[in-house]
């Protein structure tokens, strides 16, 4: 194979009669770097936002939740709370009561689901907090009964920095929640009015809890609506994330009749097929890139045979066979996309570390769900890639290769 390779070395590096071919040559390199530089970024982008998007999911909610399958949540709560948290492959559990209100500061408003927490067990489930500004967890403390009495100061509220800006509230601020688990009197059910004060808001990154959410203390939702000793879901982290559907399995079965549970592998299943069948689409359509690329092999090579027909015959004459001739030009179509496709990996991943390192590209939260576009490097997406474009080059090189094994030596230098 060393013959084979250097004379079609030799082929690339020679100065053309026609200096089309050469410029063909160029163009084909170039077109395979673009597209294998094309589909390392189009593919770390892809996997940038999978990893992105179940990071936030996996860190900002529950892992596994345990619900009341009657709809009307969980009563007595704290004896199964303590039980189930003792189960294997649970870290940590949490009680929260959620309900869907209304947030008004002034004339402006925003829908929101409010959750009571308990901040100390919350945090050990949930990264929310931890994006929030200084003293909201501190804020969010439970008060004792008496101290709760004596205190004549509304109670804290935590909001998603998004809804905060919607309604134009700033940190001290009086906001009103409005609950339609409202009061019931002689004209109906009024809603229900609550003044809190804005502790702090918090960043996640991700627009639907930005946008969406606010925290507020456990007994101050219960006493928001009306529900005392009720709890809505218990929330738990588990020790492996991807083992969340079997570990839920064995929470309901420890918890007993009349409770369910639910998982987030479950509660996000369309966003992964969605993400998945996004990641093919890209790699087919941005494949193509590489397959005209692997068009203008085959038009070079084709050029290239057309005009080292000559020597193809005087190398014949002296004992070269065919199957030698048609490796020649197999490695020259192998050089070419090997070059291609290694200016075309450096060219990629530079490009898709320059984009995670320096986030430039940015994007509407409200769309996208996160606000810059991410990027993950993964060598595998090299290798694969790698392996496709110089695949696809090889098949191009095999109808100009055929070609020239096909020349007859005295027929090409008949006229000579």
């Amino acid at each position: 194979m060393w013959f084979e390779l250097y004379v079609a070395a030799r082929y690339l590096r020679a100065k053309r009669r026609q200096a089309v071919v050469g410029i063909v040559t160029a163009i084909s390199v170039a077109g395979v770097a673009g597209g294998v530089a094309a589909l390392i970024i189009a593919l770390a982008i892809t996997a940038g936002m999978t990893r992105d998007l179940l990071g936030k999911l996996v860190e900002t909610n529950a892992q596994v939740q345990l619900l009341s399958t009657n709809g009307m949540g969980i009563r007595n709560w704290e004896p199964l709370l303590e039980r189930l948290s003792k189960l294997p492959h649970v870290v940590a559990a949490s009680p929260a009561l959620w309900e869907q209100v209304l947030v008004a500061r002034g004339a402006r408003d925003g829908g929101a689901l409010v959750e009571g927490i308990l901040p100390n067990d919350e945090i050990k489930v949930s990264t929310l907090l931890s994006h929030a500004t200084p003293g909201s967890v501190q804020a969010l403390q439970p008060q004792s009964e008496k101290a709760s009495s004596q205190s004549s100061a509304l109670p804290p509220i935590v909001l998603g920095s998004d809804l905060a800006e919607t309604i134009g509230a700033s940190v001290g601020d009086s906001v009103m929640l409005v609950s339609p688990q409202g009061e019931l009197t002689p004209f109906g059910i009024i809603p229900k009015y609550v003044h809190f004060r804005l502790a702090g808001t918090y960043h996640s990154g991700f627009y639907q809890y930005d946008s969406e959410m606010g925290l507020i203390r456990l007994k101050d939702s219960q006493h928001l609506f009306g529900e005392p000793n009720l709890i809505t879901v218990i929330n738990f982290k588990v020790d492996d994330v991807n083992r969340a559907p079997e570990i839920a399995q064995e929470i309901q079965k420890a918890a007993g009749k009349g409770y369910m549970t639910t998982n987030w592998t479950d509660q996000n299943r369309q966003l992964f097929r969605a993400l998945k069948l996004e990641q093919v689409v890209t790699f087919i359509v941005i494949g193509l890139i590489v397959l005209v690329a692997a068009l203008n092999i085959l038009i070079a090579l084709t050029m290239m045979v057309m005009e080292k027909t000559r020597d193809i015959a005087v190398m014949m004459s002296f004992g070269v066979q065919p199957g030698q001739v048609r490796r020649i030009f197999l490695m020259q179509g192998f050089l070419i996309s090997v070059v291609g496709t290694a200016l075309g990996l450096v060219l990629g991943y530079l490009g898709a570390w320059a984009g995670g390192h320096y986030h430039f590209i940015h994007l509407s939260a409200a769309v996208y769900s996160i606000d810059t576009l991410p990027f993950y490097i993964r060598p595998r997406d090299g290798v694969i890639v790698s392996a496709v474009s110089i695949g696809i080059s090889l098949l191009a090189t095999l109808y100009p290769s055929s070609a020239a094994a096909r020349i007859l030596p005295a027929e090409a230098l008949r006229y000579e």
